[in-house]
């Protein structure tokens, strides 16, 4: 079972949030808590990411079915929400059955993309772990093959320094990134209310994106977050909460 972190009380239909590649329940502390004040909100831990248990299947099939059985334990209908990676989950999930009521999509598409992260995942395997004193020497480093100081700072809240690991199945994330990147065939439909929430600032989600999500999604409506991006959550979190709980309570 997935590693889960559960905030509110069990009034009205409870809010599952699936974090994105690299990331983790943690990430997503602050907005659940927010948002738990109607709901109990559950935020996880995808496999091979943070507390929950390593695979070498990392295929959306695999992530969905986590999903369900994460609905299964807690009891649907769910409202589910899933940014990048875990919109892509949150999508496969709605898209086989699963009891869901609501379904958010943060900032990606039900399509293949070209934006591979192996390079970050070597970056990440490259740093000599055995030898770390202090998280800002692993910055420090991590800084000659990634530029941007707001991705290391991601990517260092899943480096447990104490244990010299990462918290982070990096061996298997690898050999799937072809998967991730991708996204199933499918011939499901998902026919209740999805809302596909993205940032002005981002092309995850594009004019030509549109014909595909609404033949898979049905009732899709799309919302964008002014001056914000990819990390739309974490860029503009009061206007992210505001529309998704808009949504929700629609």
């Amino acid at each position: 079972m997935l590693h889960i972190i559960s905030n509110g009380h069990d009034t009205g239909t409870p809010l599952i949030i699936a974090h994105g590649l690299f990331g983790s329940a943690r990430n997503w502390g602050v907005i659940a808590k927010r948002l738990s004040d109607t709901r109990r909100v559950f935020t996880l831990d995808l496999r091979n990411h943070g507390a929950s248990p390593w695979q070498d299947d990392h295929s959306y099939d695999a992530l969905a079915e986590d999903l369900s059985e994460v609905i299964t334990s807690i009891g649907g209908p769910v409202d589910l929400l899933g940014h990048s990676m875990g919109g892509k989950a949150a999508m496969v999930a709605a898209l086989s059955g699963a009891d869901i009521r609501r379904l958010i999509v943060a900032d990606i598409a039900p399509v293949a993309y070209n934006h591979t992260q192996q390079h970050l995942i070597e970056a990440m395997q490259a740093l000599p772990l055995d030898k770390l004193s202090s998280r800002t020497q692993a910055e420090e480093i991590l800084s000659h093959k990634i530029e941007d100081p707001t991705v290391r700072s991601f990517l260092l809240q899943s480096l447990n320094l104490r244990d010299q690991t990462w918290r982070l199945n990096l061996t298997a994330l690898s050999a799937s990134m072809a998967q991730i990147i991708g996204f199933p065939e499918i011939l499901g439909k998902f026919t209740a209310p999805t809302l596909f929430l993205t940032g002005a600032n981002s092309d995850y989600l594009r004019p030509e994106h549109r014909p595909i999500i609404k033949s898979l999604f049905p009732k899709a409506r799309f919302a964008k977050i002014p001056n914000a991006g990819h990390w739309l959550h974490a860029e503009r979190p009061r206007e992210f909460e505001a529309a998704v709980r808009i949504f929700l309570n629609a």
